[in-house]
């Protein structure tokens, strides 16, 4: 399989793995807010600082040996086992300004950054784009597809059932690619 389709499918892949959940609160903030703006600029801010913040693995996979790199594919394991154990707490309802967004998304971004610092960290400068574009890209899609959501109650309880037990599988999963890159 060419790098390119490889880098689209993970790019793909982490996004789902890391934001099935966020779904929920976009789908929340999307229902309370009066200007729907503020909740699209409000996940982005969020969602630039955790790349930002996953960067750091791919600055570290330059320096380190790859083996060691790829130890870093616990992490999500460690991420998707937690989410199957843990008892998933309802979302409560929140500010629907900018900040109050972008807070809400960063605080529940760790899983973010457990996935993409070690992706980033085995990647390359043109696959590390290719992944960032489609997390960017995705995340539009995201807002689109939770502002839809929240019109739709039976899709919206259908994620909030079933979405606890999704997010670990592929968190899980993910965290094998890595160790086996």
């Amino acid at each position: 399989m060419n790098w390119f389709v490889a880098a689209l499918i993970t790019g793909v892949i982490a996004f789902a793995a890391t934001n099935l959940d966020d779904i929920l609160f976009l789908t929340v903030f999307f229902s309370q807010a009066a200007r729907k703006w503020q909740v699209v600029v409000g996940q982005y801010l969020a969602f630039t600082a955790l790349i930002l913040v996953s960067l750091i693995g791919f600055f570290g996979g330059r320096i380190l040996p790859h083996e060691w790199i790829r130890l870093l594919g616990f992490a999500p394991i460690f991420l998707g086992v937690k989410k199957l154990v843990s008892v998933r707490s309802e979302v409560h309802r929140a500010g629907t300004n900018t900040l109050a967004v972008a807070t809400v998304t960063f605080a529940n971004g760790a899983d973010n950054i457990g996935i993409y610092t070690p992706l980033f960290a085995v990647s390359d400068v043109r696959r590390l784009l290719v992944l960032i574009g489609v997390l960017y890209a995705l995340l539009l899609v995201w807002c689109v597809i939770a502002y839809r959501i929240h019109t739709h109650q039976a899709v919206a309880k259908t994620l909030r059932n079933y979405g606890h037990w999704l997010v670990p599988v592929i968190l899980i999963g993910l965290g094998l690619y890595i160790l086996l890159t």
